[in-house]
């Protein structure tokens, strides 16, 4: 049952709130016996980063390839930081939740005998990719998880809210506290025994993105601010193959093509990726996306050719990156497709643990706003939607517990109806992109540090430009504290990887304010002697 924003300021969910109407939290949803609430700032599906993912979903279901092997590439793309346990649960429970999704209806890829049909990706050893319609995996599930939802009479779908701050009574999460879209001033109160937040990611804090524009770390920011542990913040993945036709967010051309033998080129027509490693193309995604930035940083164009691979398929095999292309007059059968890194996924995120659990009593996590360990410091291609199913199943089993807590009445905070101004967001945006972004070093996290205060500061009053300035935060000081390179970390100043700091990173919003404090009086004292001397 989907209704609009309430008018009432305090709703009763009745059981446990879902925060977020993406793969992980609508399955969640399915899998909880009990009443649920599910909170979706939109209509369902249509501003879910899972809506738009292309490639599928990773499970060991061939015969040459097995749930170790399959954990074995992840830890190998992970750069050295992956959770073991997390990552043999995933992959060892990969198998039956493809089987829940195919019982739900997603018509995966089959062929004549009923098999499923397997892609491989960058980095995957085996064939292991499970598809719909070549690359419409993430619309297909969604549009499944969301007939299932609609039919389900327990759940109940309140659209139109964006949830701004965690409520919190003795030490405990007892729901959220939300605004309707278009009116800040009219916030509600939402009680829940448990609530589950399933948020999007923080591509939105970059001024390139494949994400949808929602995804700019709001639940990140949100349990950060409420004192939650945040795990990995610093590592953000880019994705190699955006197709650079101007547009915000930026479609995507999978990575699929690439497993398919699609080829990268620059605009003098050399395959550059060949000098770069030894996979060329299929090499891991951070790397192949400094591959690119750095082509288009010397000045050249770069291009995702498949005309010879995909040619006359494109149609029929990737249906949407060929309507994209067709879109914007690029015919992909017979000319390469102009391709650049945009920001895709975090790794990073509030820390969980294997039952979703994070360190705030009451608040449960699930998707793209958590840190498992699953992926390290690099996800392995196709992982993140498997994850979310893995997650919202062993979610929906360990809420049950919190079903006879009862939540406590909480009062309605203040809240400024003004929204941020857009200078602001897009100088967020630029501020992240270009000194938080492929590539780092100490002098440019310190000035984004810098920015990103000034921000918080000028803009308090806003509350989900507040929790975009703490996500926003919590990823430029963990990028400053880690003086190396490792997956989708790089440093120019500290371009290798250091064994010594071959662990995960765990900070809390209090902390990464410390070293932003820290970052900003070393600028100025640097600016001080400078202007003496």
């Amino acid at each position: 049952m989907s209704v609009h924003a309430p008018v009432d300021n305090v709703i009763n969910s009745g059981g446990v709130l879902i925060v977020g109407a993406g793969l992980a939290g609508l399955f969640a949803a399915l899998k909880i016996k009990g009443p649920v609430t599910v909170l979706a700032a939109a209509s369902l599906g249509s501003g879910a980063s899972s809506t738009w993912a292309q490639g599928g979903i990773a499970a060991a279901l061939g015969r040459d390839d097995s749930p170790e092997l399959h954990a074995r590439d992840t830890e190998i793309a992970g750069a050295g930081i992956v959770d073991p346990k997390i990552v043999r649960l995933i992959t060892a429970e990969a198998a039956a939740r493809i089987e829940d999704l195919a019982r739900l209806g997603v018509p995966f890829d089959r062929d004549a005998k009923g098999n499923f049909v397997l892609g491989r990706e960058a980095a995957h050893s085996r064939n292991r990719i499970v598809r719909v319609s070549g690359d419409r995996a993430g619309a297909a599930i969604m549009a499944a998880l969301i007939k299932a939802v609609k039919a389900e009479p327990r759940i109940t779908v309140l659209e139109g809210l964006i949830a701004y701050e965690l409520a919190i009574e003795a030490g405990r999460v007892v729901g959220v506290y939300a605004h309707p879209v278009a009116d800040k001033a009219a916030p509600v109160f939402i009680r829940a025994d448990a609530t589950v937040f399933a948020l999007g990611g923080v591509g939105g804090l970059f001024e390139i993105t494949t994400n949808p524009p929602q995804a700019r770390g709001q639940g990140v920011g949100m349990a950060a601010r409420a004192g939650a542990v945040i795990a990995d913040p610093e590592f953000v993945q880019f994705h190699p193959t955006s197709i650079a036709i101007g547009r915000d967010p930026a479609p995507l051309a999978t990575e699929a093509l690439r497993g398919e033998g699609a080829i990268l080129l620059n605009d003098r027509s050399e395959r550059f990726m060949a000098a770069v490693h030894k996979d060329a193309e299929l090499a891991p995604r951070d790397i192949v996306a400094r591959g690119i930035f750095r082509e288009i940083r010397a000045g050249r164009r770069t291009f995702l050719d498949a005309t010879k691979v995909v040619g006359a398929k494109f149609p029929q095999a990737f249906p949407t990156v060929f309507e994209t292309c067709m879109s914007a007059g690029i015919d992909p059968r017979t000319n390469a497709i102009p391709v650049a890194p945009a920001a895709h996924y975090h790794m990073g995120g509030i820390a969980t643990d294997e039952h979703a659990r994070t360190s705030l009593k009451g608040l449960w996590a699930i998707g793209e706003c958590t840190s498992t360990g699953a992926h390290g410091a690099n996800r392995l291609a196709s992982n993140s939607l498997l994850e979310a199913v893995v997650f919202g199943a062993r979610a929906a089993a360990d809420v049950a517990d919190a079903a006879n807590e009862t939540a406590a009445a909480a009062p309605l905070p203040a809240v400024n109806d003004g929204q941020p101004s857009a200078l602001a967001v897009a100088t967020l945006r630029k501020t992240m992109t270009m000194d938080v972004g492929l590539e780092r070093n100490a002098d440019d996290l310190g000035t984004a540090l810098s920015a990103i205060t000034k921000l918080e500061a000028t803009n308090i009053g806003d509350p989900d430009m507040r929790n975009m300035t703490a996500t926003a935060m919590l990823i430029a000081s963990a990028a400053l504290n880690r003086r190396e390179s490792r997956g989708g970390h790089f440093r120019t100043d500290y371009p290798n990887a250091d064994s010594a700091q071959a662990r995960r990173t765990f900070v809390t919003l209090t902390e990464a304010r410390a070293t932003a404090a820290h970052a900003v009086r070393e600028a100025r004292a640097m600016t001080a002697l400078q202007a003496v001397r």
